[in-house]
């Protein structure tokens, strides 16, 4: 997308504004000389155009005007509505609603997580280039062309006004050229007042997806920090505290908890920022992903009749602790390339306790998944759960002939992270993945293309499944594949 297309889009929306153009955006304009240290800040370049993808979408950061007077950045996000109604996780919907909507036209938490993205070192207040800049209190305007006020009118002022903004609003008709009809449930906003950078952006990613009140990716407990980290130097004095944690949190038990913890002292907002960097342990931990993907994992060994199965890549043997006590298992085997892991799932096992008769069917095995060894043939089934992704894609060939070739088992159960549901898990690393040792992360149709390359190359069928809350834009947070021979 070039800058004059971003600027024309920009300026249509200043004017009267239609719900029939894609436009979901917020600029920001500082009026403080040097007004081009909003760059700075913001750390975005006003000559260039900054792009990336969220998922669900493009965004986009480019600067309509940029003088020493006045410097606007505008978060622009692109949309395809045909595509966001069709990916429903894999699920058909008999309703209107996944193709009858307004989320794409619309500020909404869409908008919230895409300027979390692209604005992440503003909202955690850094700025190498001109550190004082950060505490530094600018005239700032926020235009928001088209925002949703859902039944309660006074609610904007409501939530800005405390926070020393000067709200104005202009109500958007159903139609033009249909006044009779009268206003939609829609305004376009203007909000102005003296803050830093730092403090109107967090205000932003939460009173947008507050106003909205419906949020487009599953919520767990893992929103509570994200609350608290964005608000906690200014919600707890705010008189709509209370509203503001319900509907940003949707759930009483979870707005009941962030309530109590902003009126604990000493609640240190720098922790929650340090918790967050525990990317894949918090985050799945808090959705119970682990338990949800091995108990569907059991679920497709139960199906395919059990039998003998070798657990590949068993780490500390959470899964071979459920496959130990499945009636339809006869045997297990773990195999993994690490032996301290293997002494931890001797543990876990408990091998030292265990009756004889459970201690003859299972059996642990030092071994690595790119040689081939015979030790791993003869089995019915064989698992392999978020192993695959911790492979250096030059050797996914080789793995690929160790398990489909050479062990050939009769069925494989694999799983490994989706992801486009990432953007659900705000704080992720620089690559953007779950866990720092992942060499790759799959998006859904890449992870089907490699199952049915596998389909072609060992004459095995093969069926993918989701595991976990599903998002209807971005899929499930696990892919499963069942392969058959």
């Amino acid at each position: 997308m070039s800058r004059r297309r971003c600027a024309q889009d920009h300026r249509d929306t200043r004017g009267a504004i239609r719900l029939n153009g894609r436009f979901m955006l917020v600029s920001i304009t500082s009026t403080t000389p040097d007004a081009t240290d909003l760059g700075f800040l913001l750390h975005k370049h006003p000559d260039r155009v900054r792009s990336v993808d969220v998922g669900f979408g493009r965004a986009h950061v480019f600067y309509p005007e940029a003088t020493s007077q006045r410097c606007t950045a505008t978060l622009f996000v692109e949309i395809d509505p045909i595509a966001l109604s069709r990916r429903q996780g894999g699920r058909q919907s008999r309703l209107l609603e996944p193709y009858v909507n307004d989320r794409p036209y619309v500020a909404s938490s869409m908008l919230s997580v895409a300027l979390g993205r692209l604005y992440r070192t503003a909202l955690s207040g850094t700025c190498d280039a001109r550190p004082e800049l950060v505490s530094e209190r600018l005239d700032l305007e926020v235009d928001l062309p088209v925002l949703p006020l859902r039944g309660d009118e006074d609610l904007l002022r409501r939530l800005f006004e405390p926070l020393g903004y000067q709200v104005e609003s202009a109500p958007i008709p159903l139609d033009e050229q249909f006044g009779a009809w009268g206003d939609s449930v829609y305004c376009s906003v203007r909000l102005s007042g003296r803050h830093t950078v730092r403090s109107t952006l967090e205000h932003l990613y939460v009173l947008l997806g507050v106003l909205d009140d419906r949020k487009h990716y599953w919520i767990g407990e893992n929103e509570i920090d994200k609350l608290l980290r964005r608000g906690g130097d200014w919600l707890p004095s705010h008189p709509e505290s209370e509203l503001i944690s319900r509907r940003f949190l949707r759930y009483g038990r979870f707005a009941r908890e962030a309530l109590a913890r902003l009126a604990e002292s000493g609640e240190d907002t720098d922790s929650l920022d340090e918790r967050s960097d525990e990317v894949e342990q918090a985050a799945e931990r808090r959705i119970s992903l682990g338990e949800q993907r091995h108990e569907s994992v059991l679920e497709a060994v139960r199906a395919l009749g059990g039998g003998k199965v070798v657990d590949l890549g068993c780490g500390e043997g959470r899964l071979l602790q459920r496959l130990v006590t499945e009636p339809s298992v006869t045997e297990v085997l773990g195999v993994d390339v690490s032996v301290g892991a293997l002494e931890q799932a001797e543990r876990r096992l408990g091998l030292d306790e265990m009756s004889e008769r459970r201690r003859e069917r299972i059996n642990l095995l030092q071994g690595a998944l790119t040689y081939s060894d015979d030790r791993l043939r003869g089995y019915d089934i064989a698992t392999v759960v978020e192993v695959i992704e911790h492979v250096d894609s030059e050797r996914l060939g080789m793995l690929a002939e160790v398990v489909f070739g050479h062990a050939a088992p009769a069925a494989v159960v694999l799983t490994t992270p989706n992801r486009e549901y990432n953007t659900n898990f705000e704080h992720l690393s620089s690559a953007g993945f779950r866990h720092r040792d992942h060499r790759f992360e799959w998006t859904r149709d890449e992870f089907a293309a490699w199952a049915h390359g596998i389909e072609d190359r060992f004459g095995y069928s093969v069926e993918i499944s989701g595991i976990g809350p599903g998002d209807p834009v971005c899929g499930p947070p696990t892919q499963m594949a069942v392969f058959s021979r």
